[in-house]
């Protein structure tokens, strides 16, 4: 039997006023469970993991704008749960950073008072307290995010070897590589292959977020053959022809200037060196699209057509240019499943307008999507990835 508290109770119970509590519905931020005859609001135990996450995203320095899109959603269990693995994570790293900064307000402190100079530069340690919290708020976007796409491939495609097990035999590695990933992401290509990595190898990470490096390195643990340096693709601090092999997955349609990236890549990469890009093309999960158009005609899942700015369609093209040899070798998959819950974690997670459409008709768009898939879904895959060669 489910337990209902008043909003005096509610906010009681979880230390803040009523009229906070007020407040969160009149923003559609955290509305009430049900409503007593007379339409007195009424809190059940499952809306307290709701409110937990609103005041941590707060403390974390999120806007209640940002909230509101964030928490959509979240009464489903599975997207709670995802939610809190990664608040936990990102909790985990905001006590590291404010060690550090203690450490520096300790040290300086020490300093002033034995009378010996300042080393200011421990000092910047504070005045960065901001941007970490920038930061972790990117990064709590980033990884909500690639943790619902991930999941959703995870779990419900048909092709059991998994996107990044099969990308990693196509790297074809050997001993005594040395290697550069470009916009690895959380690291999950090679978290997901380490069992298989050459034990002499190096391989150096990049990413434009350290976010994503920081959660690249959580992935992969401890492993002296791994660094890992924040840099822009289109200009990689690495000198000429040093790498035998660039990988660069799902990322080059982010780059603004993709023949510059290209020009980066050839000049870091030794004579018949490698380079291994992947995307995919338009026919790429296009039920996903046609399904949220089904409900909403205005809703976009992104503003920018990125296979055409780098698919497999066109991506042969735009590659010849800079190397030798270009041949595409293709993914065969596709997802089924009957569940509603994976396919709206993916819609939210993707970059248009979708969640500003559906804050005031989630309900609506769940039971829609849950209709929709009662019978079984299926959602085509194209992807693939380009071997160039110098």
């Amino acid at each position: 039997m489910t337990n209902y508290y008043t909003s005096g109770e509610f906010a009681k119970r979880a230390h803040v006023s009523v009229r906070t509590i007020r407040y969160y519905d009149q923003q559609n931020l955290l509305k009430p469970s049900t409503r007593s005859k007379g339409g007195a609001r009424r809190y059940s135990d499952a809306d307290f993991a709701k409110l937990q996450q609103i005041l941590l995203l707060k403390y974390l320095g999120f806007s209640l704008g940002e909230i509101r899109g964030l928490t959509l959603g979240t009464s489903d269990r599975q997207r709670l749960l995802d939610s809190l693995q990664i608040q936990r994570r990102l909790v985990e790293e905001r006590i590291e950073e404010m060690t550090a900064v203690e450490a520096a307000i300790n040290s300086t402190t020490q300093t002033l008072e034995a009378g010996r100079p300042v080393d200011w530069s421990q000092m910047l340690k504070l005045l960065n307290v901001s941007v970490m919290t920038q930061s972790l708020k990117t990064q709590y976007q980033n990884a909500t995010n690639i943790s619902a796409r991930i999941r959703l491939h995870r779990d419900y495609s048909l092709n059991h070897e998994g996107w990044f097990p099969w990308l990693f035999r196509q790297l074809d590695l050997a001993p005594n590589l040395k290697i550069l990933e470009i916009g690895c992401g959380n690291g999950e290509l090679w978290a997901a292959n380490h069992a298989h990595l050459p034990d002499n190898c190096e391989i150096i990470l990049t990413d434009i977020s350290e976010g994503m490096l920081a959660d690249a390195k959580k992935e992969i643990g401890e492993d002296d053959r791994f660094s890992y340096q924040r840099c822009d693709a289109a200009q990689l601090p690495f000198a000429s022809e040093e790498f035998d092999l660039v990988v660069a997955n799902h990322m080059l349609f982010y780059c603004s200037d993709i023949p510059q990236v290209l020009k980066e890549v050839r000049r870091v990469l030794k004579k018949g060196g490698r380079f291994c890009a992947s995307t995919y093309s338009k026919r790429h999960m296009h039920e996903i699209t046609d399904l949220v158009q089904d409900f909403n005609p205005q809703i976009v899942l992104s503003s920018v057509k990125l296979y055409d700015k780098f698919g497999l369609d066109n991506g042969e093209e735009i590659l010849a240019p800079f190397f030798d040899q270009v041949t595409c070798r293709r993914y065969e998959d596709a997802i089924e499943l009957d569940v509603a819950e994976p396919v709206i974690s993916y819609i939210l997670s993707c970059h248009g307008n979708q969640t500003a459409l559906l804050l005031d008709r989630y309900q609506e768009f769940k039971q829609f999507v849950e209709e929709q898939v009662a019978g079984g879904f299926h959602i085509s895959k194209d992807a693939g990835v380009f071997i160039c060669c110098k």
